[in-house]
């Protein structure tokens, strides 16, 4: 209602003022109106005017407006002005583009600032993401490379090398791998023969498992050319004959992954028959059985059956030499350390020996410093193969000890960045039952070495090796070891071992097609025993070997090879030197 009651009385008071705005507009319109009439004059002088018209006095020069009002009556609604107009700009300042420069202001405030601090700790810390390499779940080493590689040498040296590859990784692969090389030196029975062929295969149809076996057969034919010449005794080349042939045979399976206990194994039986041109012969088997148990992530425990069966058959007599021992150890590893922990109890030839089995390392700053530690204990086996491998200018051994070690080492190791990686070790050892070689004592049999045991023989030992590779175009590795002998128990020397031995080798792609190759040999000499028991020392040796090889075709390379590129009349063993300067050259053919 009260809405209703507003309206009403809005309308009514605009209607109300509209009416009064037409009655002033009605009244406006009767009344006469005048014409203003407006001009500028220029007056010369003062001057009065009268009758209705009004000037206003200047001087002279100046502008005057006359208006007049007339009378008559005009068109409504307009107005007419006369006057006189020039038109002009106003003068503006100039803009200054050119800004001047500030003043410098040279105070200087000290602005104190107070930021407490913030001891913030995080639960969680975020580990560094590293690739790591695969590990291959194969122990068997394949390349699938066909090549032969044939060469022929001063010192009338043949050489020739082949390595044939089949099957397919996921089923069968088949290696077969042969080598030959024999010299002829100008000193009188310096020649020797070496021969390898083997055949290795991995077979995958076994599930979760992998079998592997070769078949190896060794050949090294030379004389006992270290003839003393003052013996007067004239030799043939059949009573300097030192002949030594191996065959072998090693078969292993390996578990790819562990079972339903956790379990993995790895059992691995070696047997050999190992002759020589004296009716001398000798069997060996070597029985492997390690286990691991994975109790955790991080620990695992490990069990190794160990045998070492020897049966030595010459003219007169027969040994047994035989090696028995288990291995129980855990092993715990962490992100920044690893640790073994175990023992060896060992039987020798039914002497039993209790030996340790700790070692382990820590991460000083990830892979770039790691410190490494430990106590083992160990057995080396002294039988007619090992022995003959060693100098293979032995007398037929008529006495087998086996040597114990016992080694206390501490070191370093790690890797900078990508390309260079070393180790560095210092051990202390304790040899018992050190084999030593010496020459035979009569003077037609100087050319021999004859086998002795020192009981106890002590040393420190100093190993280094440094290595740096760049992908495929560069690598070089060098290596150090010297032993110092500080005491021993019944001999007055460590003879026929090197107290210093410096080794260096360079692979080096120069061009796409040309490799170059180095290796670099560095002996002290060496302690050995005259005739009159008295100790005498070898010479320091030298040896630098160069190689380079281009690929002439895509599938034929051509080699050439320097060997003992000083020509020095070094001697690793007593009186028998070696072969000087040798070059090598030949081809190497490839199939894939």
């Amino acid at each position: 209602m009260i809405k209703n009651v507003i309206k009403i009385l809005f309308l009514f008071s605009f209607m109300l003022s509209c009416t009064v705005v037409n009655a002033q507009r009605k009244r406006s319109t009767n009344k006469a109106k005048h014409v203003v009439h407006v001009k500028k004059e220029k007056k010369k002088g003062p001057k009065s005017q009268g009758g209705g018209e009004r000037g206003n006095e200047s001087s002279s020069g100046e502008q005057t407006t006359v208006v007049k009002l007339s009378n008559d009556t005009p068109r409504l609604g307009s107005v007419t002005v006369f006057a006189s107009f020039k038109p002009s700009l106003r003068s503006a300042a100039k803009i200054n583009f050119t800004a001047s420069a500030p003043e410098m202001d040279t105070n200087r405030f000290t602005l104190n600032y107070n930021i407490p601090a913030q001891n913030l700790i995080f639960s969680y810390q975020p580990v560094p993401i590293k690739p790591l390499a695969l590990t291959s779940d194969s122990e068997f080493t394949w390349q699938n490379h066909q090549y032969i590689k044939a060469g022929f040498g001063n010192f009338t040296t043949p050489y020739f090398e082949t390595g044939l590859a089949f099957g397919h990784p996921s089923n069968a692969l088949y290696t077969i791998f042969g080598k030959f090389v024999s010299s002829k030196g100008s000193i009188p029975f310096q020649e020797y023969t070496k021969a390898n062929l083997k055949l290795s295969g991995a077979f995958a149809g076994i599930t979760n498992h992998e079998l592997l076996a070769s078949i190896t057969y060794n050949l090294c034919n030379q004389n006992k050319y270290g003839v003393n010449p003052k013996s007067g005794y004239a030799f043939s080349k059949d009573s300097l004959a030192q002949n030594f042939n191996l065959i072998e045979a090693d078969i292993s399976l390996h578990s790819k992954t562990e079972n339903s206990y956790g379990v993995t194994y790895h059992p691995q039986i070696k047997a050999s028959y190992f002759f020589d041109n004296n009716n001398a012969n000798e069997i060996n088997a070597i029985i492997k059985a390690p286990i691991t148990k994975n109790i955790s992530d991080a620990t695992s425990f490990n069990l190794g059956l160990n045998a070492d069966i020897s049966s030595y058959t010459a003219k007169q007599f027969k040994i047994a030499n035989n090696i028995f021992s288990i291995a129980p150890s855990i092993k715990i590893k962490a992100r920044d350390y690893a640790i073994n922990l175990g023992v060896q109890p060992t039987w020798d030839n039914s002497v039993f020996a209790f030996l340790p089995n700790i070692f382990g390392e820590y991460k000083l700053t990830d892979e770039t410093l790691i410190l490494t530690g430990g106590w083992l204990g160990y057995f080396q086996k002294n039988n007619y193969k090992n022995l003959a491998a060693l100098n293979p200018f032995i007398e037929q051994p008529s006495l087998f000890q086996n040597t114990k070690i016992s080694e206390i080492f501490a070191g370093l190791k790690g890797s900078v960045e990508k390309h260079f990686t070393y180790n560095a070790q210092l051990s202390f050892l304790k040899f018992t039952n050190q084999v030593l070689f010496v020459n035979d004592s009569a003077s037609q049999k100087s050319q021999t070495f004859n086998i002795l045991y020192e009981p106890v023989l002590n040393a420190f030992r100093i190993s280094g090796e440094v290595g740096y590779t760049e992908k495929e175009k560069f690598s070089a590795i060098a290596a150090l070891k010297y032993t110092q002998f500080t005491s021993q128990q019944l001999y007055p020397k460590a003879y026929g071992y090197i107290p210093l031995e410096i080794t260096g080798t360079l692979k080096y792609k120069l061009m796409k097609d040309i490799f170059l190759k180095s290796d670099l040999f560095f002996m002290s000499g060496s302690d050995y025993r005259v005739q009159t028991i008295q100790t005498a020392k070898t010479g320091a040796a030298f040896d630098l070997n160069i190689g380079a090889e281009y690929k002439v075709l895509s599938k034929l390379n051509v080699y050439l090879d320097f060997n003992n590129l000083f020509n020095n009349q070094y001697q690793r063993w007593n009186q028998y030197n070696v072969l000087g300067f040798n070059i090598v050259g030949g081809v190497v053919y490839s199939f894939h």
